[in-house]
């Protein structure tokens, strides 16, 4: 079985030209794209009404309580984009938003969505429950070797090896973390290949984190999903180091 995709790097190669030439693309570049669009169907997950995700959000509310204040979660409303951020194209860039075109982001579980927002030891966390609110189909990005941080071939890989190198890519590259420090120019090939989900007809983007063991999620539409009325405020007691020699 041949592969949609030129190569093995057929993703790192679109990267660069997309850093390189952002607003114009070559015809490799089309080529590409269709590759992706191509074997995103082998990719689709329909997700139903009524199941459950978590976003959460680094801070808190105070509410007065017996002539004091008390620290509480956010409320429902404070959980999700504000819808005014779409027409008044206030939304802030991210590595799958444009600026300006605010998405939901969650996870699948709470601790993942905690780890997400990279809290700090002792900060307290808003978490809520949604509720998908009507059916979605996904690109499930997700690959099974997701985790491994290379992998060197020694020579082009055949078939369904390759196609699944460049999806590991694409993966990585949705659930690199953002941090301040980023070059947001570097987010332009991620947003591009999320517009093209949205323009034809998937709901989100389904994608591993690095942060937390489950995945997250990325729904196009902020009424997509529903936040439960009831949020909790959980503080960070610990954090787990990682880390790797380069």
């Amino acid at each position: 079985m041949t592969s949609e995709f030129k190569s093995h790097s057929s993703y790192r190669e679109f990267a660069f030209s997309v850093r390189r030439w952002r607003y114009m693309r070559t015809p490799e570049d089309d080529t590409f794209i269709e590759a992706v669009l191509k074997t995103s169907r082998g990719r689709t997950q329909e997700v139903p009404a009524g199941e459950t995700l978590w976003r959460a959000q680094i801070g808190y509310a105070l509410r007065e309580l017996d002539h004091d204040h008390v620290e509480v979660a956010f409320g429902a409303t404070r959980m999700k984009p504000p819808a005014d951020w779409l027409i008044e194209g206030r939304a802030p860039e991210g590595r799958i938003n444009p600026k300006g075109i605010p998405f939901l982001y969650a996870a699948t579980d709470t601790k993942t969505a905690i780890a997400e927002v990279r809290p700090s030891l002792g900060a307290l966390v808003s978490v809520a429950q949604l509720r998908i609110s009507r059916g979605v189909r996904l690109v499930n990005c997700t690959t099974d070797e997701g985790k491994i941080r290379n992998i060197i071939y020694f020579k082009e890989p055949e078939g369904e090896e390759r196609t699944l190198a460049v999806w590991r890519d694409i993966d990585r590259a949705f659930s690199e973390p953002v941090t301040d420090s980023d070059d947001h120019a570097d987010y332009a090939t991620t947003q591009l290949i999320a517009e093209l989900f949205r323009k034809n007809g998937f709901d989100g983007i389904a994608y591993r984190s690095a942060l937390g063991q489950g995945h997250n999620v990325a729904l196009f539409d902020l009424n997509a999903a529903d936040v439960a009325p009831a949020t909790q405020l959980v503080e960070v007691t610990g954090l787990c180091l990682k880390y790797s020699c380069r």
